[in-house]
């Protein structure tokens, strides 16, 4: 299933959206760029999230060093920055599709300010929940899906029923049909077992694999469907 778009119609144009997406292709073209060269290992090991690098300095600085908390907000700084990195053609493809799709509503919503305000915050507390469920985890985290995650449970506690145009690919024929936004709840994380397709070369092995764990996102989901049921009141429309 591929989404296409809503049939909503916006008081704003969703610039940070727009934004949003473009960051997030020119740095993935940026990777392609550095693993042409051989430098894209090193520059993913130093900006994706590990969470036993934050894991142990943390707990350096609380019962060794205090003054390692240097240490740990330095690493922290990963946590913004992993949300920007993609490891596949498949990925970004994948999560700027979604983004296109349903974050242009999320951010008519909210505003300009407290969209990127809540993307960012999305994508960083589900950093802070991977690390806490794993801290001994090794790999580096990248990827925007926990916030494109969150985007999405914004936007189904919003508009449930709303139909989403969508292409149905069935080999050589693309037939059109309209799913319920309920359904890409589901369907999210299926179209995630196709994110290793056309995967960069990261070493070490295991770096370039679907990046978020599932139930990461899950908790992403009910970040944004519990802010939208906490703290929106008006509509967009």
């Amino acid at each position: 299933m591929i989404p296409i778009s809503d049939n909503l119609r916006f008081r704003r144009r969703p610039i940070i959206n727009y934004w949003l997406i473009g960051i997030n292709i020119f740095i993935f073209l940026w990777e392609i760029k550095l693993e042409l060269s051989g430098e894209l290992g090193a520059f993913i090991n130093t900006w994706g999230l590990v969470p036993s690098q934050i894991s142990t300095a943390v707990n350096h600085a609380l019962f060794i060093n205090p003054a390692a908390w240097v240490v740990v907000f330095g690493r922290l700084f990963s946590l913004l920055i992993s949300i920007f990195l993609h490891g596949s053609f498949s990925q970004i493809l994948g999560n700027m599709l979604f983004l296109w799709v349903f974050g242009k509503a999320v951010e008519n919503i909210l505003g300009h300010g407290r969209y990127l305000a809540f993307y960012l915050a999305a994508g960083v507390l589900t950093g802070i929940v991977q690390i806490m469920i794993e801290p001994t985890l090794t790999v580096p985290l990248i990827g925007a899906n926990g916030a494109i995650a969150a985007v999405l449970g914004v936007y189904v506690m919003k508009f449930p029923k709303i139909k989403i145009d969508t292409i149905l690919p069935l080999i050589l024929v693309y037939i059109p049909i309209q799913l319920p936004a309920s359904f890409y709840l589901f369907w999210w994380y299926i179209q995630q077992l196709f994110y290793g397709i056309g995967s960069l070369n990261i070493p070490p092995v295991g770096v370039n694999q679907p990046t978020l764990a599932y139930w990461m996102q899950l908790a992403a989901m009910i970040i944004g469907a519990g802010y939208m049921r906490k703290n929106l009141t008006h509509d967009c429309c």
